[in-house]
């Protein structure tokens, strides 16, 4: 909560053209049900929220793989298939609230890149 708020007052009083806040909002996945939609509304109050929000979306397979060749680090708890299968399905329900623009995050690093400018150029 406290590094949520850190970066709230950090970064919302900026010109940015773009941030990325990539664990506040849909980070509330993590807590159980129903705290997590209530946290999720929380959030989505005080911090800033851009016009269009993206959800990178990737299967849970894709996901174990990429953590798994890691060599900096080991596994984390969350990074276990059946975990990121949970993750994943409560993260795009989440996101189905905030009207989050859903990205194949199964695609090549270039692909997705290439996806979201052409989501953010104006229509």
């Amino acid at each position: 909560m406290l590094d949520v708020l850190y970066s709230v007052l950090q970064y919302s009083w900026r010109d940015y053209d773009y941030i990325i806040f990539v664990r506040y909002l849909l980070g509330t996945a993590y807590l159980p049900s129903p705290i997590d939609k209530v946290a999720y509304h929380f959030f989505a109050i005080i911090v800033p929220k851009p016009e269009k929000l993206f959800f990178i979306d990737i299967k849970p397979e894709i996901a174990y793989e990429r953590s798994s060749k890691r060599a900096d680090k080991a596994l984390e708890l969350f990074e276990k298939p059946e975990a990121l299968k949970k993750i994943r399905r409560k993260g795009l329900q989440l996101a189905s609230l905030g009207k989050w623009l859903i990205v194949d995050g199964g695609k090549p690093v270039k692909d997705v890149e290439s996806i979201i400018r052409n989501l953010l150029e104006p229509q």
